[in-house]
């Protein structure tokens, strides 16, 4: 009956779409053509002193040859922001997290210095080897996870809301701190490599009413411009990033709702189980790229 009384809107919201699509595949294509360019060939120095390694030799059954972080894509003017430490909007939010970090918080009444006092030395490198397998939970953890476990368990305090203005600001300083270092993911600890395939199968799996997948932009069209953006290799290795299209710092399960979003299809719920394997799957794609937390993107 439902179907029955929408049939000819349906049917026309069909065809509609299949327009839209076929727009999108000519624009990509079009814009190919006149505007289609590679990554600068340059290197990114953190305040003249800090080299991060933005070009890597891809790991085995990569679908590339090399690795090229996100920073070789973007404009001149963007690309000195991210290496000045002065000028990069998303340093503030490190400074608020190391705040964070020495604040006492929770009914135990402990901050997360009262276990882990030397965060320079005890963070080096942690940031980097994320998401890891959590064996009580069953599943990988990132960042984010990690902190609300331990402000449950061991600070009796509340867990963050995802995307709360704290939860960012501790996950860019945690990450910060092994900048720099080349990014991995270990598939050997517990079931990470069923999740591997679980998100490696998500990212090639088209979705939307623009029946686009992660691999359309990311591998199919690297390079290429959508509309104004350079599409890169889809890198999270500067996550969470400062974009300067929204003002603000954004975290790696914002950008992977948002992509979601602009397909024109349902998103999945932040740390659920669908993006956590995404996660996985895309850390894996950019394993040796160095950490650039805050990252500055376009």
């Amino acid at each position: 009956m439902f179907q029955g009384s929408l049939k000819s809107g349906g049917d026309d919201l069909a065809n509609r779409t299949k327009r839209i699509a076929t727009m999108f595949a000519v624009t990509m294509v079009g814009t190919s053509a006149s505007l289609a360019g590679g990554p600068v060939d340059e290197k990114l120095v953190i305040d003249g002193e800090v080299e991060i390694m933005t070009r890597v030799p891809a790991p085995e059954g990569h679908p590339f040859d090399e690795l090229i972080s996100g920073w070789h894509y973007r404009t001149e003017e963007t690309r000195d922001l991210e290496a000045d430490s002065f000028q990069n909007p998303g340093m503030l939010y490190v400074e608020r997290g190391e705040e964070i970090w020495n604040t006492v918080d929770g009914a135990a009444g402990k901050s997360c210095a009262s276990c882990h006092e030397d965060s320079e030395e005890f963070l080096k490198g942690l940031g980097a080897s994320y998401p890891k397998w959590n064996e009580d939970a069953g599943k990988p953890f990132n960042i984010e996870l990690q902190i609300n476990q331990c402000r449950e368990q061991n600070m009796q305090a509340e867990p963050y809301k995802f995307d709360a203005a704290d939860q960012k600001a501790l996950t860019t300083y945690i990450k910060h701190q092994s900048l720099g270092m080349p990014m991995k993911v270990d598939l050997s600890e517990g079931e990470m490599q069923t999740w591997w395939d679980k998100g490696k199968e998500l990212y090639y799996t088209r979705t939307g009413q623009l029946n686009l997948s992660c691999a359309t932009c990311h591998e199919n069209y690297n390079g290429n411009y959508i509309r104004a953006d350079h599409l890169s290799q889809g890198s999270v290795n500067g996550f969470p990033t400062y974009r300067l299209k929204q003002a603000d710092l954004v975290s790696l399960h914002n950008r992977f709702r948002g992509c979601i979003r602009d397909t024109r299809a349902a998103f999945p719920a932040a740390f659920s189980d669908e993006l956590m394997a995404l996660e996985v799957y895309v850390t894996w794609r950019g394993s040796g790229l160095g950490i650039e937390t805050p990252a500055v993107r376009q």
